[in-house]
């Protein structure tokens, strides 16, 4: 099996220092990436750490596929406990940053402890070096990129960094990378925060040759010369259909279709967008730089679950005013999402939906946690009662759109979700939309025959993750080339996805996650069963827990790949 190279670095904030050490064993078994950082997270990080505590670690790792020059490998993953969920989580982000984290040659760094002064972490092939940064306090993600690059000469592509909502540990910040890419779901920006860790810098030039199979100028090629919807308007390509179809949530989930669809979807984004925009070697280039030169507002997106968090979910009908929201949360260091649904949280407390004044007024005092929304920082979870309004999260996170109430195996996937409420982590909607060959798709209904395909789905995408491949190479990268592309059969490599999910759920048991947390906040016809079907698909117990066998030796044992 292809993996990632080289050693893990351990860089102690608090004591300043840094240690290398291999771990050829752990690379060998588990690949790179979100595999990688589950391994590390579940044997280091202790099961009862605080999520904002000292304890807590945060990884950064790329994969194999990032030794590359293929379309769709411009990403790289990032794991802690997160302070959304109090579980175990990844989150990856797109852009520029994956190839110059493996040209510091190392295949993780792990940021544990608690730096007393706010700092800046230098991470190169030559050692690890602190820069405290007072001046740099509550910057925004543009003010602290244009002062690495003005002070070190390193481009926001080099650098992961938190903004205000971070340093203020809003459970929902995130780490943004090339200034508008986002680690974004889950809060990891706040564990960084917490760290008081500003940013940290990757530069290098001992990149560890892994050797990839000549398929992947196929793929990029086919990537290149396609003709894709998603090419002109990203992921908003889907907005009107899904609201066709009633799986858009509106004006904080109480309705599932937007009468102002057509202003914030596709083609009104794509009117925005002023030039093409990509992550590293990829010919697909399906980002969205946007701009409207009468009310000065330039940024990249909406993507289609902004434009449903700020847009649709928060009644807002205009495209720019959700332009406005974005530029504004990629900032301030904050998910989209999850910000988007606590602003409409508190618009439907207070019958404002639609004011998109207001709506930019509170994503700033969430990011600085001031009057109101120093609860909205929270996040829905812990404020909806103070609020009197319905708690839509799973498991302590936000929804995104893809309504599970019409897609019913998409409600099933946000349930058996370890990361929580995210789109993502299986990606089921495509097969109920459908977005897949019709002999590929569901019927929308119920959950017949759907739990063995999501556990299939889950165990994929913590491949994808791991490799790490973005999820929009689903068209390009068949099962026959993903075997040719890591050098190991399709099972084999299920196998090992199945055992990130499982290690996953097995550090977020131990913190006294159960069945009861696989749940969704509205009716799914047949849920029970299908969840019951879903937890003897994995092999784990009734109620909802990894058998004890699976990981002999807790955090002390050598966790091996197990057959799910």
């Amino acid at each position: 099996m292809k993996h990632v190279r080289g050693p893990l670095c351990t860089v102690d904030v608090g004591e300043r220092t840094a240690e290398t050490e291999t771990i050829d064993d752990v690379l060998e078994s588990f690949l790179g990436g979100r595999a990688l950082g589950t391994k590390l997270a579940h044997d280091r990080i202790p099961f009862d750490a605080d999520p904002l505590g000292a304890d807590n670690r945060l990884y950064f790792a790329t994969g194999p596929l990032q030794h590359s020059t293929m379309s769709f490998t411009g990403r790289m993953s990032a794991t802690s406990v997160s302070p959304l969920t109090d579980g175990l989580l990844s989150s990856n982000a797109g852009g520029f940053l994956s190839r110059n984290f493996t040209g510091t040659g190392y295949s993780a760094v792990e940021i544990t402890g608690a730096s007393d002064d706010l700092v800046i972490v230098h991470v190169t092939d030559d050692g690890v070096e602190f820069e405290d940064v007072p001046n740099l306090e509550e910057a925004t993600v543009p003010e602290t990129c244009d002062y690495i690059e003005d002070e070190h000469g390193l481009e926001s592509e080099h650098t992961v960094v938190v903004g205000p909502a971070g340093e203020n540990r809003v459970r929902f910040a995130s780490i943004m990378t090339s200034e508008e890419r986002a680690f974004g779901r889950g809060g990891l920006g706040a564990v960084l925060g917490s760290k008081n860790v500003k940013a940290i810098t990757f530069d290098g030039d001992s990149t560890n040759e892994v050797e990839i199979p000549q398929v992947q100028m196929e793929i990029h090629g086919e990537a290149a010369q396609v003709d894709h919807p998603m090419k002109e308007s990203g992921t908003t390509s889907v907005t009107e259909y899904a609201n066709m179809v009633e799986a858009l949530p509106t004006r904080y989930f109480s309705e599932l279709s937007f009468e102002g669809a057509s202003d914030i979807g596709g083609d009104a984004v794509a009117e925005k967008k002023y030039k093409k925009g990509t992550c590293s070697a990829c010919a697909f280039a399906c980002k969205l730089p946007t701009k409207d030169e009468e009310r000065g507002v330039v940024t990249e997106g909406p993507e289609y679950e902004t434009v449903m968090a700020f847009g649709s979910n928060s009644g807002v009908d205009d495209v720019v005013d959700v332009m406005q929201s974005n530029k504004l949360c990629d900032e301030l260091g904050l998910d989209t999402i999850s910000a988007g649904d606590a602003v409409a949280a508190y618009l439907a407390s207070e019958d404002e939906f639609g004011n998109a004044e207001l709506i930019h007024d509170l994503v700033e005092k969430i990011a600085y946690r001031e009057d109101v929304g120093d609860t909205l920082a929270e996040g829905i979870d812990a404020f909806h009662d103070e609020l009197g309004v319905e708690n839509w999260t799973a498991k302590g996170m936000e929804f995104p759109a893809h309504d599970g109430r019409t897609l019913n195996g998409q409600g099933l996937a946000f349930a058996t979700s370890n990361r929580g409420a995210d789109h993502m982590y299986a990606e089921f909607y495509p097969y109920e939309y459908p977005l897949v060959d019709q002999d590929d798709a569901f019927e929308k209904d119920g959950l017949e025959g759907k739990p063995p395909k999501l556990v299939e789905l889950e165990n994929l995408n913590a491949i994808k993750d791991s490799g790490v491949l973005c999820k929009f190479s689903r068209d390009f990268v068949t099962p026959e080339r993903l075997e040719q592309l890591l050098d190991a059969d399709y099972e084999e490599l299920l196998e090992l996805g199945g055992t990130v999910v499982s290690l996953e759920r097995h550090f977020n048991n131990q913190r006294g996650f159960d069945r009861d947390d696989d749940t969704v906040p509205y009716e799914i016809p047949d849920f029970e069963t299908g969840l019951e079907e879903y937890y003897a698909e994995r092999g784990w117990n009734d109620d909802g827990t990894v058998p004890a066998e699976r990981f002999e030796g807790g955090q002390s044992g050598g966790a091996t790949p197990a057959d799910d």
